[in-house]
């Protein structure tokens, strides 16, 4: 609808990497229903692809692009990608990560680098490429990225998982120092133990340490939620809506869990 003798309210643009499947498929959707454009980038072009087109299909505005988050030039052509595609961008959400199942002592260096490379560096890479954007728009802008309860509780046989998830928690807060001038905003979202392809192979990792079957290990764990479910990516989801929302313009520095009550600080 347009304003009263003037022109229409100018669309908010977001990127969401790993966006193609769980949480970051559930980001991307929620963000274009909160009529958001939405630049949906993903390793996997085919779940990419099919995230742009449930949003489109709902009436959305939506295009899918292939990024390597480890690879900071890839995570500035997203920014380029949003801004050439929707005219902008005010939402930059890094979600894509990866885990892995290993005691601290077997954790090897390819190990070690690729886990900062995606979980540290893509974090890193994308705040970078949005905040040059943002500060050179001159409107601010939104910064959100994804933690973990890992990243305020060491999680034994997810050592360096966790050490990655502590460090995206010190990115926020020295980002958010750093870019407040600016008017930038800067966030981070700490789930627990959600239903997803992740946490399936976490899962099956755990199963090689404690002896569970499939799906045991995670029953365990799911046994420390409060709340008494397993969360949802659309749980998630919500959350991030509120933090790109005008509603969080004073909240920034800050990685709240949202975890069904796991770890309470």
């Amino acid at each position: 609808m347009s304003r009263a003798g003037g022109e229409s309210p100018r669309q908010r643009v977001a990127v969401v990497t790993g966006a193609g499947r769980g949480i970051g498929a559930a980001i991307a959707r929620r963000l274009a229903a909160d009529g958001l454009a939405v630049v949906v980038a993903d390793l996997d072009a085919t779940t990419a692809a099919q995230t742009t087109e449930t949003i489109t299909a709902e009436g959305g505005r939506a295009v899918s692009q292939v990024a390597d988050v480890s690879d900071r030039d890839a995570c500035f052509a997203l920014v380029d990608a949003a801004r050439e595609e929707f005219g902008g961008l005010d939402v930059m959400v890094s979600n894509a990560g990866i885990a892995q199942v290993k005691t601290l002592l077997e954790v090897t260096p390819v190990d070690l680098e690729r886990m900062l490379g995606v979980n540290v560096g893509g974090v890193l890479w994308c705040l970078q490429a949005a905040a040059e954007a943002m500060i050179e728009q001159g409107r601010g802008g939104k910064i959100i990225s994804a933690s973990s309860i890992a990243g305020h509780q060491g999680f034994d046989h997810l050592g360096h998982y966790s050490a990655s998830k502590f460090a995206v928690r010190a990115l926020t807060q020295a980002a958010a120092k750093e870019l407040a001038p600016h008017g930038i905003t800067v966030n981070a979202y700490c789930p627990g133990i959600v239903g997803t392809t992740m946490w399936d192979e976490i899962d099956v990792g755990l199963g090689r340490y404690l002896g569970t079957g499939k799906g045991e290990a995670l029953a365990q764990y799911a046994q420390l939620i409060p709340l008494g479910r397993v969360q949802t990516p659309e749980d998630v989801a919500s959350f991030v809506s509120y933090l790109a929302s005008p509603d969080a313009d004073y909240m920034t520095g800050q990685a709240p869990m949202i975890d069904g009550g796991i770890v309470m600080i």
